[in-house]
């Protein structure tokens, strides 16, 4: 199996010392992107743009240090011997998707306690905007030809060839083989749980059912996926880390939307009740000024 050109290079532009990839990008793309439709979506529901601005500023960096930190502590051994700031050299490659959301969603939790705004609120808000940041992000692992399946037979070469356009076909061919390109699979998952979360919130579900819809079908998606992939981090022996976390995930966010249908009143377009300024009391009421003499 051979692919027909060259597959792409991973850099984008090279200005002097300064060397820009594909993989930064993609990524930036995704972001911004995200971010957009999270601001305008706030705005629409009357949550500000200004609060996810705000959350953005703590989330951004927590997540990718928490991404870091959990990609670590999986490879421990691979760091253990090593000098120490090679556990923090993330430009070296190195993170994990369910670490930044781990850290996002702990900085989720302490961001609206101190804001004093619903967590639920915040986080449906954000969920589509996540899953669009990951379809597209998936793309930079593509050009990266990272994060993909183990080798195809030439039965399958032959069925992707008659439906994946070139350029994939080019990049997935790595050293004479043809790998799974899970990227894609993973991408085109998220792309339909994005659409179906934007029309899932236009029927107006209870708060916290569009966060936990994302989690629960992102899960899904990523359990089957990663049994494809061939650079999983493992817990135990061949107990792959990312399916542990996305059966817990699964089972954790069905017993929470469960336990929101059966208590939770609140609306995703609901917006809470601002608090009434207190009354003057009845004893400064009867007071009368003095009049002066």
């Amino acid at each position: 199996m051979t692919g027909t050109d060259a597959p792409i290079d991973r850099v984008f532009l090279e200005l002097g010392p300064l060397t820009i990839y594909w993989y930064g990008i993609i990524i930036a793309v995704g972001a911004v992107l995200a971010v957009y439709l999270a601001t305008r979506e706030a705005e629409r529901v009357g949550l500000g743009k200004e609060t996810i601005m705000d959350f953005i500023i703590f989330a951004v960096p927590i997540a990718i240090i928490s991404a870091r930190i959990y990609y670590v502590i999986f490879e421990f051994e691979q760091y253990a011997n090593g000098p120490l700031w090679k556990m923090i050299a993330v430009w070296e490659g190195g993170i994990a998707i369910h670490g930044a959301i781990i850290g996002g969603v702990l900085t989720a939790i302490v961001f609206t306690k101190v804001k004093k705004i619903s967590f639920w609120r915040l986080a449906d808000v954000i969920a589509p905007s996540l899953i669009l940041g990951q379809a597209i992000g998936r793309w930079g692992n593509f050009v990266n030809q990272e994060a993909h399946g183990g080798p195809i037979s030439e039965a399958a070469y032959e069925s992707f060839h008659q439906y994946l356009p070139d350029f994939i076909m080019n990049q997935m061919v790595i050293d004479g083989v043809m790998y799974h390109p899970t990227f894609l699979y993973e991408s085109v998952w998220n792309f339909l749980i994005f659409f179906g979360l934007l029309f899932f919130r236009r029927i107006n579900p209870k708060r916290g059912m569009v966060f936990l819809m994302y989690a629960v079908t992102y899960s899904i998606g990523r359990f089957y996926i990663e049994g494809l992939r061939t650079d999983s981090l493992y817990v135990i022996g061949e107990l792959r880390t990312a399916q542990v976390v996305s059966i817990l995930t699964i089972v954790a966010g069905v017993i929470m939307m469960l336990y929101l249908i059966k208590t939770s009143n609140d609306r995703y377009l609901d917006v809470p009740a601002k608090k009434k300024q207190a009354k003057p009391s009845n004893k400064n009421k009867g007071k009368k000024k003095k009049k002066k003499k």
